[in-house]
């Protein structure tokens, strides 16, 4: 059974949209090795590897359907931020976007009754829940311990861990 139309070009934009959060988490590794935050780009460095190990279980999803992968142009991203709480925001945001990207594609799959698509879109499903708690319990440290040297220092030391 092949892709329809509709399906493979939002499975191909949500490669683009792994690719894209890859390259923006990299970007905000950056930024925490820029404010001496090692633990802190280390744990956003592993969100952008996770990106990309997405965005190419989609790109083999497609081949494997006889689809077309369509690689896309990247937006630039963000290169600054006021503070660790602001880039975990964004974190979160990114993720939430993903997660709603997600469910369409498998209100998608439903509609046309696409089971192969069901079954491959519902481990990313899973994930999505494990990548907003696990972004969400950094913000939460971050907002009650505050973003003082000897808090951030913990929470640093606590990220480098992953």
């Amino acid at each position: 059974m092949e892709l329809s139309k509709p399906m493979e070009m939002m499975l191909n934009e949500q490669m683009r949209e792994e690719f894209s959060a890859a390259y923006s988490y990299l970007s905000m590794s950056a930024w925490f090795e820029s404010q001496n935050l090692s633990g802190c780009a280390h744990w956003i460095k592993k969100q952008s590897e996770e990106e990309l190990e997405h965005a190419m279980k989609f790109f083999g999803y497609l081949i494997s359907r006889g689809a077309k992968a369509s690689l896309q142009a990247l937006p630039e991203p963000k290169r600054e931020w006021g503070s660790a709480v602001e880039v975990f925001e964004d974190t979160l945001a990114q993720e939430k976007a993903v997660t709603e990207n997600i469910c369409a594609i498998m209100d998608q799959a439903r509609q046309h009754r696409d089971y192969a698509t069901e079954s491959f879109i519902s481990w990313f499903i899973d994930e999505q829940v494990e990548e907003e708690e696990s972004v969400s319990r950094v913000l939460d440290k971050l907002r009650k311990l505050g973003e003082t040297p000897i808090s951030l220092a913990m929470i640093d030391r606590e990220l480098a861990a992953r």
